[in-house]
């Protein structure tokens, strides 16, 4: 009639430093879910994320690829170490070739970027477009793309932005709604209208 009951096993968080966490404690803390990123000394976890989302990361990806010179490399979802409290994961980022050192590598120094994307969700959609530009942009990675869904289509728009040397702040370079073509940091041409045949 009636089975034991056990209780489902409570899962324990970690409970944060007085002064937050640093990104050696990130990369120290066993069990923490994919794609855990440090902002400000405080752990950010995913959510499920949009169709959208998932197919953006993919077309840029692969968009890029197709033209990636030989010096530099193309990643997605790989954390970004910007200083001792910030560790964030662009959507999608390229670096120089050399700073990869091997398969087992788990994140690349700011230093090494070129280039950092963003697609923003609805639950990171402040971060995507207050916090982690600004932190990038600090941080000297020379090129940031922005992507939001707009439209009745629900198609990409990338907003793209080059790193003012001298303010330290990103400046606008150009908007791309059907067709994303740049010279910087390398030669792009990605059909953003894909993103309806995938």
């Amino acid at each position: 009639m009636g089975g034991i009951m056990t209780a489902e096993p409570q899962r324990i968080w970690p409970v944060p430093p007085p002064d937050g966490y640093t990104v050696d404690d990130l990369f120290a803390l066993p069990d923490l879910p994919p794609h855990t990123e440090l902002i400000d000394g405080s752990l950010v976890f995913v959510s499920p994320q949009r169709d959208f989302h998932t197919l953006v990361m993919y077309l840029l990806e692969s968009g890029l690829r197709r033209t990636v010179p030989e010096r530099f490399r193309v990643r997605r979802e790989m954390a970004v170490v910007l200083d001792a409290r910030n560790a964030p994961e662009p959507d999608v980022l390229v670096l120089r070739a050399d700073a990869v050192q091997g398969r087992r590598q788990t994140r690349y120094e700011a230093a090494d970027v070129v280039l950092a994307v963003e697609v923003v969700s609805p639950d990171s959609a402040s971060r995507d477009r207050d916090s982690k530009p600004g932190k990038y942009a600090a941080a000297g990675i020379p090129h940031f793309w922005l992507v939001e869904m707009a439209g009745e289509k629900d198609h990409p728009v990338v907003h793209e932005y080059e790193l003012d040397p001298v303010t330290k702040e990103y400046v606008p370079a150009g908007i791309h709604r059907e067709r994303l073509k740049t010279t910087v940091p390398f030669t792009v041409d990605i059909d953003l209208t894909e993103v309806d045949r995938l």
